[in-house]
């Protein structure tokens, strides 16, 4: 089985603050460079779950670009990352808070010249899934790039899954963009966005767009709702150190577990269980051991 993500690919700095940031002053902080990028982030834990994974990106010209594609190799993760010679690597700032919560700014850098033409039909003749990040359809450089894929794995049988990502940025172009994904994969902010409810009982009502829907509720569990009915696991407990990446780590674990013909429950288990792994350790990649 060979699943194709397409996505950012990034470098992180992630700043743990050892308390409230001052405007125009300083703070202490616990300061860490790893690879991010919801793309990558995916796509890593896809192989830590022993999924054959291919990454479908963009980097630029230089050395963080170089470094993220080395440790996405090293992750076992196949790297089809075309370079950029114009834009440079994408750099995500992640400040992360005493409660462990992240913000983030964020420069897509060349990302936002993802194309179409990047995903090449060489890699999709071979793969049965593509996850696409949302970031890709949200922004407005790269959106056609992101409907180009979902057209190409469609058109080559491939079943396909989409992560909003930002519940900030959601119009309602999205609904249309992703109508034909087989699993949409909103956290409870981006369900709201959705359907105007945060209630996981709500994505019943994006089921006229997509096949299936698996709701993220943090520490309180995931549900997985599609037309057959609706089934709730509870959250994994952890030591929240560092809340990035977690809802992409739940995206491979869950699709690990679907792409397998598990049932709802185990696909949610499997989800879950790599969220709390993600959140229980600093940075959004996984460790360097399989589970």
């Amino acid at each position: 089985m060979t699943v194709i993500v397409v996505g950012d690919a990034a470098l992180d700095v992630v700043a743990r603050h050892h308390g409230p940031i001052p405007h125009g002053g300083d703070v202490r902080a616990d300061v860490a460079l790893t690879v991010g990028g919801a793309g990558a982030n995916t796509a890593a834990w896809l192989a830590a779950c022993q999924v054959d994974t291919v990454l479908v990106s963009r980097v630029g010209d230089d050395m963080a670009g170089r470094q993220v594609r080395a440790e996405l190799a090293a992750a076992g993760v196949r790297c089809e990352l075309a370079l950029d010679p114009e834009a440079p690597t994408c750099c995500v700032v992640v400040l992360v808070d005493t409660d462990a919560q992240r913000s983030m700014l964020s420069d897509r850098g060349a990302n936002q010249r993802l194309q179409g033409t990047d995903l090449s039909t060489r890699v999709l003749e071979h793969a049965q899934h593509l996850h696409l990040s949302g970031y890709v359809l949200l922004d407005p450089a790269s959106r056609q790039a992101g409907l180009d894929v979902l057209d190409a794995a469609r058109r080559c049988g491939l079943t396909t899954s989409v992560d909003p990502q930002a519940a900030a940025h959601i119009t309602g172009e999205f609904l249309a963009d992703i109508a034909g994904v087989d699993l949409l994969l909103p956290n409870a902010d981006e369900l709201r966005a959705l359907t105007g409810s945060s209630d996981p009982s709500s994505a019943s009502e994006l089921l006229g767009k997509v096949g299936a829907v698996a709701v993220t509720s943090g520490p309180h569990g995931a549900t997985w709702v599609d037309r057959t009915g609706c089934w709730t696991v509870p959250g994994e407990p952890a030591e929240c150190v560092d809340t990035t990446g977690a809802g992409d780590a739940f995206d491979a674990g869950l699709l690990a577990a679907w792409l397998r013909g598990l049932p709802p429950v185990e696909v949610l288990r499997s989800g879950v269980r790599a969220g709390a792994q993600a959140v229980s350790r600093v940075g959004a990649q996984p460790p360097s051991i399989t589970w």
